[in-house]
């Protein structure tokens, strides 16, 4: 069962945190191995609202996982030991969920467990490129400098999805509002001026017939409706998953006008400066490569980075490898030779990811400034419609009574 304790610690700090045992007395023996003396030990029982509705309580962000990875790197950086800036961290975290996971890393590593073996009981947390890169400095010594790398990426990568986010919530939220008020028109409106329509027996223009048919059909037919898409989102999604599904989605997104750009960009940022922090690391090459390949979200890129690591693997260069894709910019890939070149290349990919962010901003702007005049346009075009097929009548039914 899990219990909650409060212990002291040699040098009287007192110590809280979560374990695991079969019986309080147990836990008790644990902690007094450890040199803590339990003042309390219970079992953790529901004692709120938020125990009871799951996503109320504490979870574990992206934030969260940044702020360990940062603060424990300056702690490391300082000359603390791995054990205590974890007891400080666990200490410190206002995050119940974060604490727990905190202190059973903490307890794996007393046992004897490596860092990298403690965290990837937590692989919703930490990526396989996270513990690979912590992996790989462990091995070589530089734990404090890969926690630091780790956590201007998770920054970064957390930046570059929130200005992506930014960019996107205006358009998102113009046409939601769309759909539900064409929605509200056609469930409550279409129908009441219809029936007055047919009252006074004014002959309808087409457009207007149209409008009609389709607010009747909508009201009568909506769980059809409703099954319709239901259905059709299903098999969607069932396609997607296949390998031709994949390819065809994926490669469609890459050629679609300033977003396919904009994905491109996205990727090859991800790409660049992900390897080069592994290779900083001392991972190798063609390692990094496979590990790098599941990040992209793109199965195009990710074949095609897989192709390189194959090709590295037999004894050619990684800039050659990559230059038999048209994925790869012609700029990637000389910066890649010339890093190969001066011994460099981690630092020269972490050159270009900085490019390609810098051409992302441009990308987000340029969309934004197209979506903008689009949108205005469209929803011109809509309430054009609108408004026309709705007053057309009543002209005419008020030209008739004149």
């Amino acid at each position: 069962m899990k219990l909650r304790y409060k212990a002291v610690s040699q040098d009287g700090k007192i110590i809280r945190g979560f374990i695991e045992a079969g019986e309080i007395t147990t836990a008790a023996d644990y902690l007094r191995d450890k040199n803590y003396f339990p003042i309390k030990i219970e079992a953790i029982e529901h004692e709120s609202l938020l125990d009871f509705i799951p996503f109320l309580g504490s979870k574990i962000g992206e934030k969260d996982v940044i702020l360990f990875t940062r603060q424990l790197s300056l702690m490391l950086n300082s000359g603390l030991s791995l054990i205590k800036s974890l007891e400080i961290l666990k200490n410190q975290s206002v995050n119940r969920a974060m604490t727990e996971v905190i202190d059973n890393i903490t307890t794996d590593i007393q046992e004897g467990a490596s860092f990298a073996r403690a965290i990837s009981k937590y692989d919703n947390l930490f990526s396989p490129i996270y513990m690979s890169l912590i992996k790989a400095s462990e091995l070589s010594g530089l734990l404090d400098r890969s926690l630091s790398r780790l956590a201007d990426n998770l920054e970064k990568q957390q930046q570059l999805k929130n200005t992506i986010r930014a960019a996107f919530t205006y358009p998102v939220i113009i046409f939601t509002l769309m759909i539900i008020v064409v929605f509200i028109m056609m469930i409550f409106v279409i129908p009441q001026l219809s029936d007055l329509y047919e009252s006074l027996d004014v002959d309808l223009p087409l457009i207007t017939q149209i409008l009609v048919g389709v607010s009747k059909f909508t009201v009568t037919f909506w769980p059809v409706v409703i099954g319709i898409i239901g259905v059709a989102v299903f098999l969607f999604r069932r396609w997607h998953r296949t390998l031709e599904g994949e390819l065809s989605i994926d490669g469609l997104l890459l050629k679609l006008p300033i977003f396919g750009r904009l994905i491109k960009e996205s990727i090859l940022v991800e790409f660049s400066r992900t390897l080069g922090a592994m290779l900083a690391s001392g991972t190798l090459v063609v390692e990094s490569l496979v590990e790098v390949s599941d990040i992209t979200g793109n199965i195009l890129y990710k074949n095609a980075i897989v192709d390189v690591a194959k090709r590295v693997e037999k004894g050619i260069t990684m800039g050659d490898a990559m230059s038999r894709y048209i994925l790869f910019p012609q700029n990637l890939i000389e910066l890649v030779k010339i890093g190969e070149q001066t011994g460099k290349l981690d630092e020269t990919l972490t050159r270009a990811s900085e490019y390609f962010e810098n051409e992302v901003d441009q990308s987000i702007r340029l969309l934004t400034t197209a979506l903008e005049p689009a949108i205005m346009i469209i929803l011109g075009i809509g309430v054009a419609f609108l408004v026309f097929s709705i007053i057309t009548p009543i002209y005419q039914l008020t030209s008739v009574i004149q």
